[in-house]
């Protein structure tokens, strides 16, 4: 006898919310948990007995978006001293390329020391006048070689060696994955804070994770270091799977989606292009003056996987252009799996020279400094095609990926 449609009905309802239950079970399951959640629910065990400083700013967050300096303020058992503002400062107030200075927090009454722009033995005496014992990182990173916090992390861990502190690294997720580094690997004569070490443009890898290999690999010797991983992140996830609240890291890193193209599109900081800096769309906005939709139709007849573009027109509220309507192209993403940002990056460099007669690079070479060497740009500059450029990085990028496997830490 067959069963009624109903019945089959039904059980395939049945069948489904069954399937959607297991997976919300199973993604309840894996939570995930960053690495100052471990720390919190553990009592702040790690920390016990240690006069503590963090190096943190407004991404130090709970997912209730309480601020994790206040949450170890009103604790008593963690004795919080000192906190250590990086670039844009501890509350988040500076402009790039900019800091707090010292003070003391009014929320709290702690003292906020400036670390931007500060290493070795000066970055140590800090350590040093603070008083702690321990000195904890907690900041989200956003997966480029040349965004300041992780060298503020590099920094950080040799003044704690020479200050004779515990170093402990907080980690949070990559928030455009931890799937594989992309890019030209620096090369040390181009050495800067935008890139001590040389690693890929797109490294693939979480705070932890570099802390581990800074320690491993390139510290003078190592700092005495423990790290806290997050429990429930995959390496394939991307930011919005996470279930956590996005704080601008910076300010012109408004949304998850900024951090995706920021490796590869950051490099028209070292044009004569604006990158977008003074209006809602930073580094997914691109332009100049004169350039036209002759750009967007390069770009696109290139069919990279993963993104399109937009002819484009806006005024920039500052930086580049201030006040002037120029022309360019919007990024458009629709496949984040295949999309590769350095490569398209690299071929927007390409097709902008091609159909701009305007173009240049800035007079201080900057462009060497963001790609880690002359190599993309002289390439560039005789004509290179994208793949050609692409192919010129493999060789070091090769070497990195087999250096960096050791210190993963997630699957």
């Amino acid at each position: 006898m067959r069963p009624s449609r109903r019945a089959v009905l039904t059980t395939a309802t049945a069948a489904a919310v069954s399937a959607t239950s297991t997976a919300a079970a199973a993604q309840h399951h894996r939570q995930l948990r960053t690495g100052f959640e471990r720390l919190a629910r553990d009592g702040y065990a790690l920390l016990d007995g240690q006069k503590v400083g963090i190096v943190t700013n407004p991404t130090g967050i709970t997912r209730d978006v309480r601020h994790i300096v206040d949450v170890m303020h009103a604790d008593d058992r963690v004795d919080l001293t000192a906190v250590f503002g990086p670039e844009h400062g501890f509350r988040g107030t500076a402009q790039a390329g900019g800091s707090e200075g010292r003070y003391d927090d009014p929320a709290t009454g702690l003292p906020v020391y400036d670390t931007y722009l500060k290493s070795g033995r000066p970055l140590a005496d800090i350590f040093t006048a603070s008083g702690v014992d321990t000195v904890v990182f907690d900041i989200q990173d956003v997966g480029a070689r040349f965004y300041t916090y992780i060298w503020t992390l590099y920094d950080c861990m040799e003044a704690a060696r020479l200050a004779g502190k515990r170093f402990v690294v907080l980690d949070r997720p990559n928030p455009v994955t931890g799937r594989a580094a992309l890019g030209p690997v620096l090369h040390k004569e181009f050495a800067t804070f935008i890139g001590r070490q040389p690693i890929a443009q797109a490294h693939g890898m979480t705070v932890a994770e570099l802390a581990r290999l800074f320690n491993g690999e390139f510290l003078t010797e190592p700092v005495p270091l423990e790290t806290v991983t997050m429990s429930g992140w995959r390496r394939s996830e991307f930011y919005d799977a996470c279930g956590l609240p996005w704080v601008p890291p910076s300010p012109n890193m408004p949304t998850p989606e900024t951090a995706l193209v920021y490796s590869g599109t950051c490099l028209f900081e070292g044009t004569n292009l604006s990158e977008g800096r003074g209006t809602t769309r930073p580094f997914e906005l691109l332009g100049a003056e004169a350039v036209d939709r002759r750009w967007a139709a390069a770009a696109n007849e290139l069919a990279l996987p993963g993104v399109r573009f937009r002819e484009a027109y806006f005024a920039p509220t500052f930086s580049k252009f201030q006040g002037k309507t120029i022309g360019g192209v919007q990024v458009h993403v629709h496949d984040r799996a295949a999309f590769d940002p350095v490569r398209t990056g690299i071929a927007l460099l390409v097709t902008a020279k091609q159909v701009w007669s305007g173009f240049a690079w800035r007079p201080d070479n900057w462009i060497d400094k963001l790609t880690g060497s002359t190599r993309v740009r002289t390439m560039i500059d005789a004509g290179a095609e994208t793949d050609e450029v692409v192919a010129g990085w493999q060789e070091d990028l090769a070497a990195f990926r087999r250096t960096r496997r050791a210190y993963l830490l997630y699957r």
